[in-house]
């Protein structure tokens, strides 16, 4: 496990490696985050992977979160690894919905399958990229759907269809596209409760009295 001291010391190599490329980091559960901008991300994981104080020569996912309440709703986060130091570091940048992330394809092989999983599940564009298409979903699937306004429901479903002998897909047919939940219990919202048997003997059951 990588010490408070050691992951101090990683800030530190990363700040002097990036210099104003990296807006900010954050120690949170024993891992090291940092923000980087945008348009010099393939740039600063070279200079991660290639300085020998820091190594971060593997990149082990990259992947996506959503907050739709921001101006760049999306973050794209790059998980690394060194070997040779035997620590972690996350970096990160923000983008909306039309502005590309430049491909850290030349960087990091293993970034194309990754960045195309991005692309497919919350519709971040990687520029650069060599074979951007789908990954995860299907031919023809429409959304993202690990964006948080992506319904629950989806959009279409498919069902196998005799007389034509394939499976075809079909608009979802429901009242509401979204719906909402409180997260509380689910017993907690309901109202119109129906009776199971044997619940009349518990309701008619005299109160056990209590002692003054």
């Amino acid at each position: 496990m990588t010490t408070v001291d050691q992951l101090q010391q990683l800030q530190t190599e990363a700040k002097r490696a990036l210099g104003i490329d990296m807006l900010r980091a954050n120690l949170v559960n024993d891992e090291l985050c940092i923000l980087v901008v945008r348009g010099h991300v393939a740039d600063c994981l070279k200079k991660l992977r290639d300085d020998p104080a820091i190594g971060m020569n593997q990149l082990m996912d990259i992947c996506g979160a959503d907050y739709p309440d921001r101006p760049e709703r999306f973050d794209v986060v790059y998980n690394l690894l060194s070997l040779k130091h035997n620590w972690r570091l996350r970096v990160k940048v923000e983008t909306d919905e039309s502005a590309a992330v430049p491909t850290v394809t030349s960087v990091y092989s293993a970034a194309g399958w990754f960045e195309r999983e991005c692309w497919d599940l919350y519709g971040v564009s990687f520029a650069g990229h060599p074979d951007m298409r789908r990954i995860l979903t299907d031919y023809g699937f429409e959304g993202h759907p690990l964006r948080k306004d992506f319904p629950l429901t989806g959009y279409v479903e498919v069902r196998y269809d005799d007389e034509q002998k394939r499976v075809v897909y079909e608009p979802v047919k429901l009242v509401q596209d979204f719906r909402n939940f409180d997260f509380l219990s689910p017993w907690e919202g309901m109202t119109d409760v129906q009776l199971m048997p044997g619940d009349e003997k518990a309701a008619a059951a005299p109160k056990p009295e209590t002692k003054a």
